[in-house]
């Protein structure tokens, strides 16, 4: 059984979605639950989490009505406003909706600290409280913002997506090794198997540093701790959705069958509380 981790829903917006630049035009498209559902049959997908694109309270609706209308949908990651004097009043207020199971900000676009600042940081450690998760999105260069984040707030669920993005564009990752080891030592941050095709060139796959990225992260986080996801439909500049599972399925053919159940479904479903 896979559940994907990690999947965004939009209706293409070009103001909204203006991160969406004119060489990414193989995703300036509406990519809803009918175009993902597609997958589900053809690569074995349980089904997946739908993750926030845009930051917006719309956004989290959008996603929780998905949800409701789709029971492949098995969990939103919202936004929600972490600077907010009122989040606890928000938090309190999504309880009532069981589907939602944590919140993300698209930190990668911010300046170095971001998670860091008063404000925000107050918003993460909220979370806690009610039993919320916190995906960490962010580039190569901001990880150690996410040690310092952890090592603040030890106890609460962290996820990091996409591998803390490692640049394969120049493959210098030396200090992503430094972070992820430190980032690692925590045992309740998790860690997504996702978004790699994106982080070198687009149209080369380059399965060896993809498998090298793939060895660190095994190494420092074990199975127990590591997820799978496709960060679909983003993954689509870089290759398509059964291209990814094939890769992934030969990558983890080292392990035992029980450990790649945790991989692709358990520790999803223990992480998230699906």
């Amino acid at each position: 059984m896979i559940i994907d981790s990690h999947v965004h829903f939009w209706k293409f917006d070009p103001i909204r979605d203006s991160w969406i630049t004119k060489d990414m035009n193989v995703i300036q498209n509406d990519f809803l639950s009918e175009d993902f559902s597609l997958f589900i049959e053809e690569n074995r997908v349980e089904g997946c989490i739908a993750v926030q694109a845009s930051q917006s309270d719309e956004e989290t609706a959008f996603l929780l009505n998905l949800a409701k209308e789709n029971p492949f949908i098995k969990a939103v990651v919202g936004w929600i406003d972490l600077a907010s004097d009122n989040i606890e009043e928000s938090l309190q207020n999504y309880q009532s909706e069981k589907l939602i199971k944590g919140f993300r900000h698209v930190a990668e676009g911010e300046e170095i600290g971001f998670l860091l600042k008063e404000n925000v940081f107050n918003g993460i450690a909220a979370l806690h409280k009610y039993d919320y998760t916190f995906d960490i999105l962010l580039r190569q260069d901001q990880l150690s913002d996410a040690v310092k984040l952890s090592e603040k707030l030890p106890d609460q669920p962290f996820i990091l997506d996409h591998c803390g993005k490692p640049n394969l564009k120049t493959n210098d990752l030396k200090s992503w090794k430094i972070n992820i080891s430190e980032l690692a030592q925590n045992p309740n941050v998790y860690c997504k198997i996702s978004g790699l095709l994106t982080q070198g060139n687009w149209n080369y796959i380059n399965e060896k540093e993809i498998f090298e990225v793939l060895d660190f992260i095994f190494s420092q986080f074990g199975i127990r701790r590591l997820v799978f996801g496709s960060d679909w439909p983003v993954m689509l500049l870089g290759g398509n959705y059964a291209l990814w599972i094939e890769l992934i399925l030969k990558y983890v053919s080292q392990f035992t069958q029980t450990e790649q159940q945790l991989f692709f479904s358990g520790n999803a479903i223990e992480f998230y509380n699906l």
